[in-house]
């Protein structure tokens, strides 16, 4: 892998991720861009013990463009892109318009400055394929991009958790149809992740514990000698997968290369499934648990959670008055019908 660091325009940070040795990135940004904005504010709710961020400059992000204005194509002749070559393998770069940055301001009394960082994560140049059409190579390429800004986002200060995920289809709430990720670099633990690891401190095993007993059930989707994809017990979502290393390890970085080999076809797999359970491309939610920067690594187990809102043929899972506002969820489709039905679509 060859890993080239570069600079657009603005001073945003972009990086190259290239399986060949001879990728030219000479190519410069001349766009005449805003200054970065400032990061966000955060706002502490005692009633919940969390953290909100106050980013208003994000009401101006690019919101569904057409195809031949799409700002992570590769640049073209007359059209330059967030990309500046004019083709790539794997590219991340800063945010434009970050929920977290490093670029601070002044904050009101109360409140403090949203440090962080936050990333996009470009799968593939090719706008109109999709993460379940990668090769097992180029997915082997992205984990390489993925645990790099793992490590690099970790070692900023204020940093305290980094998330990778991947947000598809209008449904979900895109403003990009391009094949991309995202990384956050979080000034602060997750609420999803307090809860995980408080639960883990109860019990230090919980996690290979649940994994065991999956293991062993009917919910198993697909699986291979380093890695097990099921739909957990107490799914939330109409179909949601979760895939686990066999061994516990607490982030992406920590993987090894026969790891992060293995999962690429387990995973892809089970996409594909989630694209035949209705013959439409399924909206879904992917996303990484990894450790904290700095505490509960040794309770913490990297996992993928993977979920779609699409529940029938032309039907979706609103978050309405139950799971909104009160965090009550209710499945309409029982975990081991929704288990069968994938198992049913799962090509590897």
């Amino acid at each position: 892998m060859k890993r080239t660091i570069t600079h657009l325009a603005d001073g945003r940070e972009l990086i190259y991720f290239d399986r060949r040795d001879d990728a030219d990135r000479s190519a410069v940004d001349h766009r005449p861009l805003d200054p970065r904005p400032l990061a966000s504010e955060l706002r502490f709710d005692p009633l919940t013990e969390e953290w909100v961020a106050i980013a208003s400059h994000r009401q101006t992000r690019t919101f569904l463009p057409p195809a031949d204005e799409c700002p992570l194509c590769p640049s073209t002749e007359g059209r330059a892109s967030e990309i500046p070559a004019s083709d790539y393998d794997v590219v991340v770069f800063e945010n434009r318009f970050p929920s977290f940055s490093t670029n601070l301001g002044t904050y009101p009394e109360g409140s403090r400055a949203g440090v962080g960082r936050c990333e996009v994560v470009c799968f593939t140049s090719d706008h109109d394929s999709s993460f379940s059409q990668l090769s097992d190579e180029q997915v082997g390429l992205v984990m390489e991009a993925w645990a790099d800004r793992t490590a690099e986002l970790s070692g900023i200060e204020g940093v305290e958790q980094v998330f990778c995920f991947e947000n598809r289809g209008e449904e979900i709430g895109i403003t990009l149809p391009h094949p991309h990720g995202q990384i956050y670099g979080y000034p602060y633990v997750t609420p999803r992740t307090r809860r995980h690891l408080a639960a883990a401190a109860k019990t230090p095993t919980l996690f290979a514990d649940v994994l065991r007993a999956e293991r062993a059930g009917p919910r198993v989707v697909a699986a291979n000698e380093l890695w097990t994809a099921f739909v957990p017990h107490a799914a939330r979502w109409p179909f949601e997968v979760h895939i686990y290393p066999h061994r516990q390890v607490p982030d992406l970085p920590a993987l090894t290369q026969e790891e992060r080999a293995a999962f690429a076809p387990l995973y892809t797999s089970v996409l594909r499934a989630f694209d035949g359970l209705f013959d439409v491309r399924m909206p879904y939610i992917s996303a990484w648990h990894q450790a904290p920067v700095r505490q509960g690594r040794d309770l913490a187990y990297l996992h993928l959670e993977l979920f779609s809102i699409r529940r029938a043929p032309g039907k979706l899972k609103y978050l309405a008055g139950s799971e909104s506002a009160m965090g009550a969820f209710v499945n309409d489709v029982p975990p081991e019908m929704a288990a069968d039905l994938l198992r049913s679509q799962v090509d590897l």
